[in-house]
C-alpha cells in the first residue's frame, strides 16, 4: 500500500502532481527511485508534446552582481500570462538569468547544457523539460544579454512586473542618473547607443525616403537634398539613445544630461516580454470541439 509520506517525498523530490507521483508509486510498489524515472520518462513525453506551442508570454529578468561590475538580462517565454504569476516559473526565470551573469555561457544552445545553478544534478535543458512537465506548458529560453566592466558600474531596471527589462553600462554616473537613463530606455525604446553604430544602409535608406517626401511636396532636387540633411536629425533622434529628449527634461538630450554629470554611457540592452514574436490566436469554438471529439 502506497503511504502519504512516500507521495510526499516523490513530489518534494521531482514537483509532480500528488495524483501523478500516487499512481506512477503504485506502478513501481512504492519504489522511489523507479517512480522519479517513470515520471521523468513521462515528463518528457509530455514537454515534447507541448514544445510545439507558441509561447510569446513569460517573463523578462535581470541580475547584477553585488559589486555592480557583472550583469544580464533574459527572457523566458510561456504560452499564457497565467504562468508569469507562478512563483515556480518567476524562480526559474530569476536562476536562468542569474546562471547567465555568473557563468557567460556563449549562446542559448550553450546554456541549455550547462549544469543548472539551483540544481546542479541537472542540465538547464533537463530542469528547463521538468518545468515544463510540471507547469503544464510549453516554455523556451529565447535570448539574453551579459554586460561585464572593469571601470564602470551597471544598472538595471524591470517594469510592468517583468514586461521590459533594461541593462545599462555607464561610467562615472551616481545611482539617481543610472535609474533615470534605465527608465529613459525603457519608455523611449532606443535601439542604438549613438550615430555611429546605426548600419549605413539604414541610413541611406531613409534619407532616400525623405528625399522622395520631400520632391513629392514639389520641392527641386538640390533643395530636397538639404532638407534630408535637416529631417535626418529627427530619425536619429528617435533612434539613437545619446539624442532622444530626456523623458524629464524636454529641453536637453540624454547625451547632453550625461555629459553634464561628468559621466558616460558605454552599453546597454532593452528587452520586452513577446517582442517580434507572433501569439496564438485562440479559437475558443475549435477547442470546445477538440474536447468534444476526445
Amino acid at each position: 500500500m502506497i503511504t502519504a509520506s512516500q507521495v510526499k517525498e516523490l513530489r518534494e523530490k521531482t514537483g509532480a502532481g500528488m495524483m501523478e507521483c500516487k499512481k506512477v508509486l503504485t506502478e513501481t510498489d512504492g519504489d522511489i527511485e523507479k517512480a522519479m524515472e517513470l515520471l521523468r520518462e513521462r515528463g518528457i513525453t509530455k514537454a515534447a508534446k507541448k514544445a510545439s506551442r507558441v509561447a510569446a508570454e513569460g517573463l523578462v529578468g535581470s541580475f547584477i552582481s553585488e559589486d555592480g561590475k557583472v550583469g544580464a538580462i533574459a527572457e523566458v517565454n510561456a504560452e499564457t500570462d497565467f504562468v508569469a504569476e507562478n512563483a515556480e516559473f518567476k524562480q526559474f526565470v530569476n536562476d536562468i538569468v542569474k546562471q547567465v551573469a555568473l557563468n557567460n555561457p556563449a549562446d542559448v544552445e550553450a546554456l541549455l547544457e550547462e549544469k543548472f545553478i539551483a540544481d546542479p544534478e541537472k542540465t538547464v535543458k533537463e530542469a528547463l523539460i521538468n518545468k515544463i512537465a510540471t507547469i503544464g506548458e510549453n516554455i523556451t529560453i529565447r535570448r539574453f544579454v551579459r554586460y561585464e566592466t572593469t571601470d564602470g558600474t551597471l544598472g538595471q531596471y524591470v517594469h510592468g512586473a517583468g514586461k521590459i527589462a533594461v541593462l545599462v553600462e555607464m561610467k562615472n554616473a551616481d545611482a539617481e542618473l543610472t535609474k533615470d537613463i534605465c527608465m529613459q530606455i525603457a519608455a523611449s525604446k532606443p535601439e542604438f547607443l549613438n550615430r555611429e553604430q546605426v548600419p549605413q544602409e539604414r541610413v541611406d535608406k531613409e534619407m532616400e525616403i525623405l528625399k522622395v517626401q520631400a520632391m513629392n511636396e514639389g520641392k527641386p532636387e538640390a533643395i530636397a537634398e538639404k532638407m534630408v540633411q535637416g529631417r535626418i536629425g529627427k530619425f536619429y533622434s528617435e533612434i539613437c539613445l545619446v539624442d532622444q529628449e530626456f523623458v524629464k527634461d524636454p529641453d536637453t538630450t540624454v547625451g547632453k544630461l550625461v555629459a553634464s554629470k561628468g559621466a558616460k554611457l558605454n552599453g546597454f540592452a532593452r528587452f520586452e516580454k513577446g517582442e517580434g514574436l507572433a501569439k496564438k490566436e485562440e479559437n475558443f469554438a475549435e477547442e470546445v470541439a477538440k474536447q468534444i471529439n476526445g
